[in-house]
């Protein structure tokens, strides 16, 4: 497969306890957390891609821009979409959504960078020698 724009992925996973925002602290109620929003919608963005990746590449978040519109309740399940919309070199750009059974809970833009796994980890290792 090849890299271009129009590459999209979508992933469907019921609100956990462990994917609140009480249990993740960023609020008290037991409705599908922001933060966990945006985890599901960079997975889902990562497996649009992923099969054309070369061996040793993977991507890295780089940037996120998304509205949470409504909540989602525990128990409910989400739909999460990632289309891959620019290719600029390393750097991957996305449309991504997320909706329930009633309504569309969240949408925006996500960017991810295409790296050598070996080198990422190099550079991050070597922030802890000096």
């Amino acid at each position: 497969m090849e890299l271009t724009p129009g590459l999209a992925a979508e992933k469907e996973t019921v609100v956990t306890e462990a994917l609140t925002a009480r249990h993740l602290g960023s609020g008290r109620v037991a409705v599908l957390a922001t933060p966990a929003m945006i985890m599901l919608m960079e997975q889902t963005a990562m497996a649009a891609v992923e099969p054309c990746l070369a061996p040793g590449q993977q991507t890295v978040g780089t940037r996120v821009d998304v509205q949470h519109l409504c909540a989602t309740p525990q128990g409910m399940t989400v739909r999460i979409r990632a289309e891959l919309r620019e290719v600029d070199g390393r750097r991957l750009v996305y449309h991504v959504e997320a909706f329930d059974a009633k309504d569309k809970i969240g949408e925006g833009t996500h960017e991810r960078a295409i790296i050598s796994l070996d080198r990422f980890e190099q550079k991050a290792r070597a922030k802890l020698e000096g």
